[in-house]
């Protein structure tokens, strides 16, 4: 195969589509009925070429671009020059005092420089939003949402009239690509702040439902249609309307906490605009992936552009798959939006760090006395009585993993250095054991043990990552469920270097209670795309007891860590925010306390909006945005109970102080 192509689209592409459905990871992106596969490509030049291919693209930013391509193409679209790197989308997971409460955001709201947010462009790229909240208008019932762009709407077919021309409201239907900076979305926005239209009661009181120009999914909705939602009776009308609804509560929850503002609730910037964004659903467990995001970003980025405001953005969910190391293709193209316009991302560390599905380690043992181990008396030869030292020793290690009862299906990543070799055995519950192959042709491996099948995929290093990765995929053979009880990976060395190892499991949303691994390792569980360099990573500390919060994945306090940008010192995450136990409101009208690190993002979001505000907007600061930000919020950030060096893996520099973070 390519290596262009990742390994786990490497290992899907090889795979019957019958046995994929059955897997957690490897039928992503791909569409039954239309046999076509999303992905996700950097590239250079021009991609025009593949249209006559049959091949849709959508451009997105700084030369990254999603493609549907026929499955019969995929081999073909990978050999053009101008194709640089190809992954498949993955699945990503959401990850509850009032949101001002803490973080000395009280400080600079209420009095002097009375913060609000106003002038700054709050993105909240989620499960939606319940728009007609009192928290989302303003003092005279209009919307504070500049568009809302549903990617799960079915956009409608313009009607043409005789003359071939689209009928209607003029919209336009460009669907070409837009440059870096440039306003792909001209012409939309000319009417978000245009008095409410009269709502007839017909069909032609609306606009043509349309996705926003340059994508194909989904519709977006401008301020004005919003209004004349708001403003048409309650039920079956408003709907018919505007239809988008946030059916989890998650995206109005984490909107509300940025930006909310009502006589009963106030979020963190409650005068900022938001942009908002339904995330398409893949699948029944309704989360996104990483097309969906990427499209998202570059959608918010390019609005802000256009409105010429700056952009706070916010995404509150992550991913387990992936070295964590920051050069994946969401990571990568992360760090590049991050540098475009007047922006800002934050991004949750997830909460994975108590789950168990994380195990690192070294064959290299501590060092051996020469002449035998520890205890074994005096080495011929040694000065004084003293006995000589030599270096590490390699040795086997075990790894076990146990697996609950009526898992259906689980996938096992080992990451390791590229230039150590290991031999490595797998052993069943029932005690089966086989030896994996070494490197073999085409990457791919099947075996059985017991009533289990599993998928092996050898990878290699990619042209944007040196570690290797070898994958497992365990699926039911003959029965429903895979062999419950303990399962162990022995690990022996042939030629080692450092040694290291890193075992992930997918997201504990999606494996039983009781599937883990034993002695886990909570360093480096924060998820994907926290691990990228140029967001801000948030992790969750307990304002109850201003300490850090055991679910919070942690960041980056491996020293040995030999793959990818841990090496280089990389320290994640930035810091922490009050993540348990935060009010906010619910698609039902009240309020609700939510935990977990998706409540601690929209703080930061929130609080990057305040500083916006005071830098850009009031002119103390044009430059305050991007990796200023952050720096800014580092040095603010305080004290946790319980930490005594900074900044580490669980609170990174500290927890948020917003009034500490302004300068002078």
């Amino acid at each position: 195969m390519n290596q262009k192509l990742e390994d786990i689209l490497q290992l899907a592409l090889q795979t019957p589509e019958q046995t994929r459905a059955l897997t957690e990871e490897l039928n992503v992106g791909f569409d039954t009925q239309a046999r076509t596969w999303e992905l996700i490509v950097k590239y250079h030049g021009s991609l025009e070429a593949l249209k006559a291919l049959g091949i849709e693209v959508e451009y997105l930013i700084a030369g990254y671009a999603v493609l549907t391509v026929p499955e019969q193409l995929v081999e073909r679209m990978v050999e053009l020059e101008e194709i640089e790197y190809v992954e498949m989308p993955k699945r990503y997971f959401y990850d509850i005092e009032m949101p001002t409460d803490n973080s000395c955001i009280a400080q600079v709201t209420l009095r002097d420089p009375n913060l609000s947010g106003a002038g700054v462009l709050v993105a909240v790229l989620d499960s939606g939003i319940d728009y007609k909240l009192p928290e989302f208008r303003k003092s005279d019932g209009s919307t504070r949402i500049r568009f809302l762009w549903d990617q799960t709407l079915q956009p409608e077919a313009p009607a043409v009239d005789g003359a071939g021309q689209e009928a209607g409201d003029g919209a336009t239907g460009d669907s070409s690509p837009a440059r870096d900076g440039a306003t792909a979305d001209a012409g939309l926005a000319e009417n978000a702040d245009s008095p409410d239209r009269s709502d007839s009661g017909s069909s032609a009181a609306r606009p043509i439902r349309r996705p926003p120009a340059g994508y194909r999914l989904g519709v977006e909705f401008d301020s004005a249609q919003i209004n004349q939602a708001l403003a048409a009776p309650a039920g079956q009308r408003q709907f018919e309307l505007l239809p988008s609804i946030d059916s989890s509560g998650h995206g109005t929850a984490v909107a509300g906490i940025a930006a909310g503002d009502s006589p009963m609730y106030q979020g963190v910037a409650p005068e900022a605009e938001l942009l908002i964004v339904k995330l398409g659903l893949p699948d029944a467990a309704s989360f996104p992936r990483t097309t969906e995001i990427m499209r998202a970003v570059t959608y918010a980025i390019r609005k802000a552009l256009e409105l010429q405001m700056p952009l706070a953005i916010n995404l509150s969910f992550g991913n387990t798959y992936g070295a964590h190391d920051g050069s994946s293709l969401i990571e990568r193209f992360l760090d590049n939006a991050a540098e475009i316009g007047r922006t800002v991302i934050c991004v949750g560390s997830g909460n994975e760090g108590n789950s168990g599905g994380h195990l690192a380690g070294s064959l290299l043992q501590e060092d051996d006395i020469a002449g035998g181990r520890p205890g074994a008396g005096i080495p011929s030869g040694s000065a004084d009585g003293i006995p000589s030292r030599i270096g590490p020793i390699a040795r086997p290690v075990s790894v076990e993993l146990a697996v609950a009862d009526y898992e259906r299906t689980l996938n096992v990543q080992l990451w390791k250095n590229y230039c150590d070799t290991y031999r490595i055995f797998l052993r069943s519950p029932g005690g089966q054991e086989t030896q994996l192959p070494a490197m073999i042709s085409g990457g791919k491996y099947t075996l059985r043990l017991e009533q289990t099948r599993i998928l092996v995929y050898f990878g290699k290093p990619a042209p944007y990552a040196v570690a290797e990765e070898i994958y497992f995929e365990m699926l039911p053979e003959g029965r429903n469920y895979i062999n419950s009880g303990v399962w162990t990976i022995r690990l022996e060395p042939l030629q080692v270097v450092t040694g290291r190892y890193y075992f992930y499991l997918p997201s504990a949303v999606v494996r039983a209670a009781g599937t883990g691994f034993y002695q886990s390792t909570p360093e480096v569980t924060l998820t994907i795309p926290s691990t990228a360099a140029k967001v801000i990573s948030v992790g969750a500390y307990d304002s109850t007891y201003e300490a850090y919060a055991d679910f919070s994945g942690r960041g980056y306090a491996d020293a040995n860590r030999t793959i990818g940008v841990v090496a280089a010192g990389l320290a994640k995450p930035d810091l922490a925010a009050p993540g348990v136990g935060i009010i906010a409101p619910d698609i039902y009208g009240g309020y609700t306390p939510v935990t977990g690190t998706s409540f601690a993002t929209p703080i930061v979001a929130g609080s990057c909006a305040l500083l916006m505000e005071w830098g850009i907007v009031r002119g103390n600061d044009v430059f305050l945005y991007g990796e200023k930000v952050k720096a800014y919020l580092r040095a603010g950030a305080r004290a946790r109970r319980g930490e005594t060096a900074y900044p580490n893996s669980r609170v990174g520099w500290g927890g948020l102080c917003v009034s500490s973070s302004l300068p002078g």
